[in-house]
């Protein structure tokens, strides 16, 4: 088990603050304030040309992995049966001690109020639209962000697609912004595991969806 973790993780490299943030991307000032956690990114290959990540997103809808949270949603990630079996012992702790209750609306404000007017008219998807155990706050061409909130964190992703001169790289960032004196001590301790073999596993499964959409004979 050991060695396929250290390939994957090998493979899918975090980037550096900085390389991220010269990026043209709108989560920059929408998400200003709220902690960057980190940011991963996996180098796709170049089938064609012109692959939006809403195209890409929108190959990914008949995913049935409920236990992932991606049941019913856009979700680019598929879990190994080793990553699911983590996750599963995640949400069964969190079910015991009752981390992912979602707070009442009028509890917490949600990212989506941050959106303009532009914004709206420029999303795909409607804010606030389920996808999976997230929200969605915006989807642009080659852009989205949903994010999460329960007991421990309230969290966001930003799925990014860039058109780079060989090929293409997406991009995965995650903030954090704390809502307790909880969420330090909960993020210290997932951060091994997500970082060591649940982030490079689910980015693994990225290339391979991106192949199985847009790979030899489906051009």
């Amino acid at each position: 088990m050991l060695a396929p973790i250290a390939v994957v993780r090998n493979t899918m490299p975090r980037v550096s603050t900085q390389e991220f943030e010269r990026l043209p991307l709108r989560v920059h000032t929408f998400l200003a304030g709220v902690p960057l956690h980190d940011v991963w990114y996996v180098d796709l290959p170049r089938w064609r040309a012109g692959v939006t990540l809403d195209e890409f997103l929108r190959t990914t809808g008949n995913c049935k992995l409920d236990t992932c949270g991606c049941s019913k949603s856009s979700s680019l990630f598929t879990p190994s049966p080793f990553v699911r079996m983590l996750l599963n012992i995640r949400f069964f702790v969190g079910r015991l001690f009752g981390w992912d209750h979602e707070p009442a609306a009028t509890a917490w404000k949600t990212f989506a109020t941050r959106l303009t007017d532009t914004d709206h008219s420029t999303s795909l998807t409607a804010a606030g639209t389920r996808d999976g155990f997230f929200r969605v706050v915006y989807r642009f061409e080659n852009e989205q962000l949903v994010e999460l909130i329960n007991r421990t964190v309230h969290a966001a992703a930003l799925s990014a697609l860039v058109e780079t001169a060989t090929g293409y790289r997406f991009y995965l960032g995650v903030y954090v912004r704390s809502v307790s004196r909880f969420t330090p001590f909960y993020m210290a301790l997932i951060d091994p595991i997500r970082k060591l073999i649940v982030y490079p596993y689910l980015l693994h499964s990225v290339r391979g969806r991106w192949n199985e959409a847009f790979g030899k004979g489906r051009r």
